[in-house]
Order: structure tokens, then sequence, then C-alpha cells
């Protein structure tokens, strides 16, 4: 008889490129936000996203997986399952946070062609795995991807789910205040209630 009581095994990151995609598309699933995103919304320019079909979407995620370079994210496993994505990448690669309020008004980091700035901007994880810690072990690997990756700084823009209306799941993809602080990022800007900037610097 399976024991109820059995501790599940610990959590495993890793780059998504040493991943099989197959992986990936389990975690993104088939309905929702993520299986219509793929975490390109950063990547395209609005004037373009309503051309981009998510079978073309999913084959853009699955083709800047295989690039050599740093990014574009992270899986997490518990055991063999993948229960986890977060995406983080050199921030010039993410053309509409140029555009982003939060960014404008709450960098500190205004050069936005600076590939030493790198940011996370998504997180994944399927309903059945929540409330495991899964984010917040993927933003503390997202740190360590950062700082492996040539980072000065890691940049996030979190949701403050304590402020305003109840905010759905939908609404915390880019990661929580106190999920970021977990890993180590700190407060640097709070251009609006309920959304915060919040970094982690590495020393050069």
């Amino acid at each position: 008889m399976a024991d109820d009581d059995a501790t599940p095994p610990p959590l495993r990151v890793i780059p998504a490129a040493e991943a099989p995609f197959g992986d990936v598309e389990r975690v993104f699933g088939t309905r929702g936000d993520p299986a219509s995103c793929w975490c390109q919304w950063y990547k395209i320019p609005g004037a373009d996203w309503r051309g981009v079909g998510k079978d073309a979407l999913r084959d853009r995620l699955e083709a800047q997986i295989a690039e050599s370079g740093p990014g574009p994210g992270l899986l997490a496993y518990e055991g063999d399952e993948p229960v986890g994505w977060a995406a983080v990448e050199p921030r010039p690669r993410l053309p509409r946070l140029r555009t982003r309020r939060i960014v404008k008004s709450g960098t500190t980091q205004p050069d936005l062609d600076d590939e030493s700035v790198w940011a996370v901007t998504c997180f994944v994880v399927p309903r059945e795995h929540r409330g495991r810690g899964v984010a917040t072990e993927l933003a503390r690997a997202a740190v360590d991807a950062a700082r492996a990756g040539g980072a000065t700084v890691v940049e996030a823009y979190a949701v403050d789910p304590t402020t305003g209306a109840k905010k759905s799941a939908a609404e915390l993809f880019p990661g929580t205040v106190s999920m970021y602080a977990a890993a180590g990022f700190a407060e640097v800007a709070r251009p609006t209630a309920s959304r915060v900037v919040m970094q982690v610097s590495f020393e050069r």
C-alpha cells in the first residue's frame, strides 16, 4: 500500500535545454494562458502578436531553447515529473519590456540594451503541483542561472497580492513579492501599489 505521508522527492531544476521538449509541453499543457503564450508575449511586438498562432508560438519556444547561449528558461522536476517552468534570460531579448510601465518607471538599470541585465518574467506551475514551493525554488535557480550566465543584475516584476482586489492565479504569472523575497530578491521600486521591481545584484 502506498504511504500517503511519504515525503515528496526534492525538487530539481535544470536549464530547459537539458530537458526533453516534451517535458516543457507537459508543464505548459494544452489549455489556458500558458498554452496560448508559450512565453512569447514579451518577445513579439504587439502589432504582430495576433497573427501568430498557438502552434507557431510553441515552435518559437522550442527553437529558442535549442539555440546556443543563455536562457530562455528553467524546468523543475519532482522526481521524474516536470512540475514547473520559469522564464529567465538577458533582458534585451524581451523587446516588449521596453514599453512596460513597471520597467520604464521602476528599473534601476535603464540601459535596455545591456545584456548583463537579466529578467525573470514568467512562472508556469500546473494546478496539481501548486502549493509546494515550486515557483520559489525556480526563482532561486533563476538567480543561479543569471549569475552563471554573466549577469550583473537579475530583475523581476513581482505582484503584491496583499494589495487591492484578490488576484487570480493567472494574474500571478510574474511571481509574487514574498516568493522573490524568499529567493533573495530585494525591492527596489514600486511603480504601482501592486507591482514591484525586485532585483539581485552580483558584485564583479
